[in-house]
């Protein structure tokens, strides 16, 4: 089993086999939800180039290679256990919390051929592409259905994923000023998330798109914040936020949650002072009359 050290005695138990079936329909499902957002991706055509990615792009990449090394230095080591957990781990909390979590609102409301949403779709694409190779030899049957459900142009080279060579991560992937930024970002996404968490409690909110955050910021924190400028709403999953500045701690922050009183937009569900503006769309923000047209 190699999700056990096998060095140790092993043990079962109901409880360890139910930790282990979430586990596994974790890293499936994220697998899942990976494949249905190349539907209409084309590798061929569509790939966007590093240097045009977003830093959040960017960022799980830099993951992505992190988790590279990682697994393969597992696998040179017999460390059979390590491997799963790792696999987990990054589908968990690098994917699932923090980057897919960011990305569906470009995923599912940018135009089809938006370069966000095409940026995105590369990097979904070689995650997809890496997760297989990483889990073929202990997750043999899960990684050949994953292969076989990837873009030909992705797989022409390879019948099988068991045919294929393992993965080695990009050099221009490592980038450790840009991971210590996101490290610094993340924090205060999770602050915020606490905070907004506190409002859906009290049923100040229900959805978080319904928030409007309000941060005061000293110098330090003010500068980092302005310079993600209008990124900070998709990453904190808010329909609004607006950063100043004020005399604290020069890297602490004060966060207020208040209900957003913007109209909704029917199509992104997001709270816009734009929706409405255009006479033949009423009901929707700016952004989704673009996309729309």
């Amino acid at each position: 089993m190699a999700a056990q050290d096998y060095r140790e005695d092993l043990r079962i138990s109901q409880e360890i086999l139910n930790h282990l079936i979430e586990a596994y329909r974790k890293v499936r499902n994220t697998s899942r939800f990976l494949l249905s957002n190349l539907y209409d991706f084309d590798p061929a055509i569509h790939r966007v180039p590093y240097d045009r990615l977003s830093e959040l792009d960017r960022w799980v990449l830099s993951r992505l290679g992190e988790l590279i090394t990682k697994v393969r230095r597992a696998y040179e080591e017999f460390e059979f256990h390590a491997i799963f957990h790792a696999l987990n781990n990054f589908c968990s909390v690098d994917l699932s919390a923090v980057y897919l979590d960011i990305l569906k609102d470009r995923l599912y409301t940018f135009r089809a051929d938006a370069p966000l949403r095409r940026g995105a779709q590369t990097v979904l694409c070689d995650i997809t592409v890496t997760l297989a190779k990483l889990m073929a030899p202990i997750l043999s049957f899960t990684a050949e259905e994953i292969w076989r459900m990837l873009p030909d142009a992705v797989r022409k080279d390879a019948a099988s994923v068991h045919l294929t060579s393992f993965p080695e991560g990009e050099p221009v992937w490592r980038d450790e000023e840009l991971t210590a930024r996101w490290e610094t970002l993340l924090a205060y996404r999770s602050r915020v998330q606490g905070d907004l968490e506190i409002k859906r409690r009290d049923k100040v909110i229900g959805s978080s798109l319904e928030a409007h955050v309000q941060i005061e910021a000293g110098p330090d924190a003010y500068r980092f914040l302005t310079a993600y400028g209008g990124d900070l709403s998709a990453i904190f999953i808010v329909s609004r936020v607006t950063v100043k500045q004020a005399e604290m701690g020069s890297a602490d922050i004060r966060i207020t949650v208040e209900r957003s009183d913007a109209a909704k937009c029917e199509r992104c569900w997001n709270y816009r002072e734009a929706v409405g503006k255009d006479a033949t769309h009423p009901t929707l923000c700016d952004r989704c009359v673009e996309a729309v047209r």
